[in-house]
């Protein structure tokens, strides 16, 4: 904990950061927790609940790596701020929701979301190490996983009341509320937003688009050439696909496997934000000791292992209460891959190219985030909830081995030399 406080209590623009960060998330998990349940319940399909998570994932197979380009252009800082009030006012039309023939207005708000996200997500990461000492790096990372499980517990929680009581348009308010609170809140903070990049000149559209391509290329063989970064996009590809699976049929496992009601879902998923929370004072205070490979690579493996256990109990006894026990549990090796693997990526590329990479990392992990919830969505009423599920289990073992294996003379993850030049960069806002 000392770790904790002496980073937060030294890092005025950090704490401003992971405020915003905890206000919007919170918003983030209302809002998630409300729609997926709702939408279930209105419908009754799986595909219903594959196609409200795809629409929030397509943006990052379609756009991901562009928008890392503009995290590099653009001020990190402001493109945040800007990001955050077109988000409150995207979920607007979702008052409009009454019933089953509206669901197209859910995937309508949610494809927009993912656009806009798109933009704030690299930048978010990218500004990060402007923050703090690179040896308290990994402790900044830790206290950014707590502050995401803070707001799952919060808001997963509340999203199930909400949803129950108030409907999609209540959890569409309270998440526009944090959005808005979260740009006051990055407005207030000092550092640079603007990468180090090369110099800026107007130019003819045909110019900018060929520029644009060339700084994409730059990110892109970056990601190609540094091996540590390579293998970390291959370790999200392997478990984002599970990620999706579980986006997909978690709601459907509780209401159905476990006969959960709409409030024991939103228990379900935010109790793994306790564990969590304490698996973050663990990363933070292991932070000068364990290797972020090994934090990614053993928290991987525990992670995989646990949620086994989660989805394969009902086999034997049905009941709520041990997926919540087991969620408790899975928090704590979540929140240590979470801290190793930012950790690698964020020390493993230069600060001229971090948005670049981050934006691919988010193209990855929307292409294997996709396909496992269009595959769940599908599978998950042909081959049953539990074996679709103990898939994402399965992959998260099998990636944190690889991972372990892999990075072994790895066990820094400081930066490489670079491995291109980045293109010039002709215009920003």
């Amino acid at each position: 904990m000392r770790a904790i406080w002496r980073v937060l209590a030294g890092q005025r623009d950090l704490r401003l950061v992971l405020s915003a960060g905890l206000i919007s998330m919170t918003g983030d998990w209302i809002l998630r927790v409300g729609l997926v349940y709702r939408v279930y319940a209105l419908t009754g399909s799986t595909v219903a609940s594959a196609l409200t998570m795809a629409s929030s994932f397509l943006p990052q197979v379609l756009l991901g790596a562009v928008a890392g380009v503009f995290a590099d252009r653009w001020d990190r800082r402001r493109t945040m701020i800007v990001a955050n009030l077109l988000l409150a006012a995207g979920l607007l039309p979702l008052l409009l929701v009454h019933g089953a023939g509206q669901v197209w207005v859910v995937f309508a708000v949610l494809l927009f979301e993912g656009i806009v996200v798109q933009f704030f997500s690299p930048a978010e990461q990218a500004l990060l190490p402007r923050l703090v000492p690179d040896e308290q790096l990994i402790t900044a990372n830790a206290v950014g996983g707590q502050v995401q499980n803070l707001a799952r517990l919060a808001g997963s929680g509340l999203g199930g009341v909400i949803a129950a009581a108030g409907g999609i348009a209540a959890v569409a308010l309270g998440d526009a509320a944090s959005f808005v609170i979260s740009a006051a809140l990055i407005a207030l903070v000092a550092a640079s937003g603007r990468a180090e990049a090369g110099r800026r000149a107007s130019a003819s559209l045909g110019r900018r688009v060929t520029v644009l391509r060339a700084e994409l290329a730059d990110g892109l063989r970056w990601a190609a050439r540094h091996p540590v970064v390579r293998t970390l996009m291959i370790f999200v590809l392997v478990t984002s696909i599970g990620e999706g699976i579980m986006s997909t049929l978690f709601a459907p496992y509780v209401r159905h496997v476990l006969h959960g009601s709409s409030q024991a879902y939103g228990l379900v998923a935010a109790v793994q934000a306790i564990g969590g929370i304490a698996g973050g004072v663990i990363a933070a205070s292991a932070g000068r000791r364990v290797s972020a490979s090994r934090l990614l690579g053993w928290g991987a493996v525990a992670f995989g292992a646990v949620d086994l256990g989660i989805f394969l109990y009902p086999l034997g006894y049905v009941a709520v209460w041990p997926a919540a026990v087991g969620m408790v549990i899975v928090g704590v090796p979540g929140a240590l891959t979470l801290a190793g693997a930012m950790t690698l990526f964020q020390r493993s590329t230069d600060d001229a190219f971090r948005g670049r990479v981050f934006g691919a990392l988010g193209a990855v992990e929307g292409v294997a985030i996709l396909a496992g919830t269009l595959c769940a969505g599908f599978l998950g009423q042909a081959a049953g909830i539990i074996p679709v599920l103990a898939v994402q289990g399965g992959g998260y073992v099998v990636a944190g081995l690889a991972m372990l294996v892999t990075l072994r003379a790895d066990r820094t993850g400081r930066a490489a030399p670079s491995a291109a030049r980045p293109a010039q960069v002709i215009d920003a806002p």
